[in-house]
């Protein structure tokens, strides 16, 4: 069974549209919260929300591709052409800066298309063109609804669209786990290389959830944060004063690679990727169970499938959403997972700087882990004044911490208590 390794990363977020910027940006304790500016959001309880700012599709493809593609597609596209770049696997074919005339990078050097898989999470898809399409219909007939409207409404057409862009012609997946769904997409990649299905795979996935119809359904649900007046002190994980989570939008991707492959090529690998652990909670449609029981299971389940000890892993990214019932069930999972060790272990909520980027999370959170055993910072959780009661570990509060990192988990969990962590270790 070959060893799996990451070669390759992009992102878009709140936080900057590249690797150096968002980390930059996240270990400085900056958050990437305000008003949201993409809709009239006057009638709504929540106001605020992780936008990505100044975001051009054609800096990544071609504009009529753009035209065709929802908000979260584009995202997904732009994160996967910087993930496969900063791999070394697309050859430079223009400038790539976003003349509007689709130019840059899209000719793939030493993969074997049949054996380049494409894996995708996504929690809502392309609600954007939904609401948009139904707007339509109601005002101007079924005539003049898209031709496009289904492509790219569909859930599957990111990953179909990175496949079609780049001839990746082997496992094309796309999970829908609500919260887990990208980091589900790379341990789903991570055991098609493993099992010799594949040699590379571009994996992760995207978000644009910030729409009315979205926020109205969360907004009626009470689980955003309604603090309009303070956006960037908003998302408190495991603090005492959250009042529920904020909403994001954005992508992020990694290049995946067999051993063999990568040594072929002669490639540096940022981090090996060692363990993926999914689990069910099979107990209710939104709230986890008493003490996180299927989170700790999760995790239990990765550590295994890494061959690790709780005591081997120096941090951990938790799903923090902050809201008041995940926020201490995870910190009590983590608790019964580590024993002892939890008392020395790094946690630390990125959601707090982020928002939460719903079914993107677990890949921009998985980048953000692979950051730390690169650079030896633990990024902060900021906005934690005051511990919630039954949150009692170390949240790394509101500064970053520089320590050496070799192993850490990363934990994503979804609505319909469906669990996945991941682990990363020092190449």
């Amino acid at each position: 069974m070959d060893r799996v390794f990451v070669t390759g990363m992009g992102l878009i977020t709140s936080l900057g549209k590249d690797v150096d910027t968002f980390w930059a940006n996240l270990t400085a304790g900056k958050s990437g919260v305000g008003p949201i500016t993409l809709f009239d959001a006057s009638d709504l309880d929540s106001r605020i929300g992780a936008e990505v700012a100044d975001f051009d599709p054609t800096a990544y493809m071609d504009r009529k591709e753009a035209r065709r593609m929802d908000r979260f597609t584009q995202f997904g596209m732009a994160a996967a052409r910087l993930a496969l770049v900063d791999a070394g696997l697309l050859v430079a074919g223009g400038n790539g800066n976003g003349d509007g005339e689709g130019k840059g990078e899209r000719t793939v050097v030493g993969i074997d298309p049949d054996r380049a898989a494409v894996v995708f999470g996504t929690g809502i898809g392309g609600v954007s063109t939904l609401c948009d399409q139904h707007s339509v219909i109601l005002q101007k007939g079924p005539g003049r609804v898209s031709p496009f409207f289904i492509p790219m409404l569909i859930a599957n057409m990111a990953a179909g669209q990175i496949a079609i862009t780049y001839g990746f012609k082997g496992p094309n997946l796309t999970t829908v786990t609500a919260c887990a769904s990208s980091a589900n997409a790379i341990g789903e990649a991570l055991r098609f290389i493993r099992e010799g299905r594949a040699d590379v795979a571009v994996c992760g996935g995207a978000e644009a959830p910030l729409v009315p119809l979205a926020f109205a359904g969360f907004c009626s649900a009470k689980t955003l944060s309604t603090r309009n007046d303070d956006p960037r002190r908003a998302s408190r994980p495991f603090d005492a004063d959250h009042d529920g989570f904020v909403m994001a939008e954005g992508s992020g991707m990694v290049v995946l690679e067999s051993e063999s492959h990568m040594k072929r090529r002669g490639r540096t690998p940022y981090a090996e990727l060692v363990g993926y652990g999914l689990t069910a909670d099979a107990y209710h449609m939104t709230s986890p169970p008493p003490g996180g029981e299927g989170g700790a299971r999760a995790m239990t389940a990765a550590l295994k499938d890494a061959g690790m000890r709780p005591e081997d892993v120096d941090y951990l990214n938790a799903h923090g959403t902050s809201t008041q019932v995940g926020d201490k069930a995870e910190s009590e999972a983590i608790r019964s997972v580590f024993g002892a060790q939890a008392d020395k272990l790094k946690v630390s909520s990125t959601k707090s700087m982020t928002g939460h980027l719903l079914g993107a999370g677990g890949a921009v959170e998985l980048i953000a882990s692979i950051q730390a055993i690169r650079t030896g910072i633990i990024p902060p959780t900021i906005n934690l004044e005051h511990p919630a009661p039954g949150c009692d570990l170390d949240y790394v509060p509101n500064r970053a911490q520089t320590t050496r990192v070799r192993v850490a988990l990363s934990n994503s969990f979804g609505f319909g208590g469906q669990n996945c962590s991941l682990i990363v270790k020092e190449a």
